[in-house]
């Protein structure tokens, strides 16, 4: 069983389903080519992508091009089924820092057959993932400066301001679709700046207030 910590309370969190957005930063979007979406688009990790700091993401050996994506994390806290945006923050635990690593390579050729890609997203060691900071102690989560870092050199710097679908619509949007259960961790969206790791590399993704992560690749 995967846990992950509230800092600060005598609470630890099954890990549940790891819901993510695809395409929530408009300059992340054309970095890749992609369209920007109109509504979030969806896909889903397992629990047993999860490491830690100071774990390694070990890239499988059908990959030759891993990449990195920053992201800031949302802790559901309690159960919650098709709720309002003016509702969602209310089922919000905690913030933490997650890196959504991808095997792009092999999405790439996934989504050139119209495929599912979960296989270049879910692989083991895929999510880094901190513990959590309450959520009533972040003031401005969608101001929150999210960087990460390989080694020492910042590959992305941006503000959660700038997300296509802010925090309250992404809730209200899977809620709809999912029930949405004590554990469940969801992954907004990564700002631009991704790229390529590879075996010896030193990753570092903070969100200062929200927590840090140091990761090694293999």
């Amino acid at each position: 069983m995967i846990t992950r910590k509230l800092i600060d309370t005598d609470q630890r969190f099954s890990i549940g389903k790891i819901v993510c957005l695809a395409r929530n930063y408009a300059e992340h979007a054309r970095e890749l080519g992609n369209e920007t979406p109109d509504a979030p688009v969806l896909f889903m990790k397992p629990a047993s992508s999860v490491i830690g700091d100071a774990d390694s993401v070990k890239i499988p050996n059908y990959s030759d091009e891993c990449h990195f994506e920053v992201e800031l994390a949302l802790l559901v806290g309690k159960q919650c089924r098709e709720v309002s945006v003016e509702e969602a923050g209310d089922y919000i635990a905690g913030y933490g820092v997650a890196i959504d690593m991808t095997l792009r390579d092999v999405q790439g050729r996934l989504k050139a057959k119209g495929l599912p890609w979960e296989i270049a997203k879910g692989f083991d060691t895929a999510c880094p993932l901190s513990d959590f900071v309450l959520a009533s102690s972040i003031a401005e989560p969608q101001n929150l400066n999210l960087m990460l870092s390989v080694n020492g050199d910042v590959r992305q710097n941006g503000t959660a301001s700038d997300m296509i679908h802010g925090i309250p619509q992404i809730i209200a949007y899977i809620s709809a679709i999912f029930t949405l259960e004590a554990g469940d961790i969801i992954l907004t969206g990564t700002p631009a700046g991704v790229g390529k790791v590879v075996s010896g590399d030193v990753m570092t993704a903070e969100i200062p207030l929200v927590g840090k992560l140091k990761i090694t690749v293999t």
